[in-house]
């Protein structure tokens, strides 16, 4: 078990890190109050790493020169088991890597390598993609850290809000089967401000495709709060199971689901890295805790 998890610790906060998938278990202020969803029967993951992939492709297919791979929603990463390769009080750091089982699904040479560094009330979550192999290697990768929802019992789940950085005036995207709907919505954002109710998640996830912000905050009138920010990524995911459920994802992405009628080369998918041979990409997000 000692190797499986690592916890950091600051004054103000206290994250416990899983080796299986590099993700986050655990994210407590100093009066012990847990702010990530702990993996209930509605949904069994906490913080997952979305890796290579974002969302669905079409037919669960990754097509890479004509050839078709296996690829379930949302990739591999979160259910590899990743490398220690630093474990400190304050930060730690997991790597995978390209093997058997993963080329057989994604058939490229690739490093990912995730650093959590805690700060006093803050938490930092820093992706690094490299190109280890001899082609241009394509991929998307995203965050979902799923927050409890409500942060605070007794506070209504209506009482929250999600307020953006900048105004978020374009329409938004949604999903059917798993991908992209051909056309976009209107947005349910009213300037800066997205309402929760639990009928908004309805139709699956609310996206942002053209997201203006790369930060938000998650709070009620009063109580616990979370701030979080990201650098790299390109959109956004607001999830929360479709029927109801105490928890509330949170997900910078750089990818998103295939478009309904996009079957072509993984390649050229919209939103995908391109990353060339011996260069790296560098995304991060920050969680603080108010």
């Amino acid at each position: 078990m000692a190797d499986d998890i690592h916890t950091l610790r600051s004054d103000r906060l206290t994250a416990v890190v899983s080796a299986d998938g590099a993700e986050l278990h655990s994210l407590k202020t100093a009066d012990g109050h847990e702010l990530i969803w702990q993996a209930g029967s509605q949904w069994p993951r906490h913080a997952p790493l979305l890796f290579p992939i974002v969302g669905r492709l079409k037919n669960d297919e990754l097509i890479h020169r004509g050839r078709a791979y296996p690829m379930k929603q949302h990739g591999f990463a979160r259910d590899q088991r990743f490398q220690w390769v630093e474990r400190g009080s304050g930060s730690c750091a997991l790597i995978l890597t390209d093997n058997a089982e993963t080329r057989s699904r994604y058939p490229f040479a690739f490093r990912l390598t995730v650093t959590f560094s805690l700060t006093s009330s803050r938490l930092e979550v820093r992706l690094e993609v490299t190109n280890t192999g001899e082609e241009m290697l394509p991929a998307s990768i995203g965050a979902h850290p799923a927050f409890n929802w409500p942060l605070l019992g007794g506070i209504e789940k209506q009482a929250y809000r999600l307020t953006f950085s900048d105004d978020e005036p374009a329409p938004i995207r949604r999903l059917r089967d798993g991908l992209l709907r051909m056309k976009p919505e209107p947005t349910p954002i009213q300037g800066r401000t997205l309402a929760f109710s639990e009928r908004l998640f309805d139709d699956d996830a609310v996206i942002l495709d053209q997201a203006r912000s790369t930060a938000v905050r998650y709070a009620a009138d009063y109580g616990p709060s979370i701030e979080m920010s990201w650098d790299g990524f390109r959109e956004l995911g607001v999830w929360s199971k479709p029927g109801g459920a105490p928890f509330l994802c949170i997900e910078p992405w750089h990818g998103t689901a295939s478009p309904s009628d996009f079957d072509g080369e993984f390649a050229a998918k919209p939103g995908v890295m391109q990353i060339a041979r011996g260069d790296a990409r560098v995304l991060s997000y920050r969680i603080g805790a108010g």
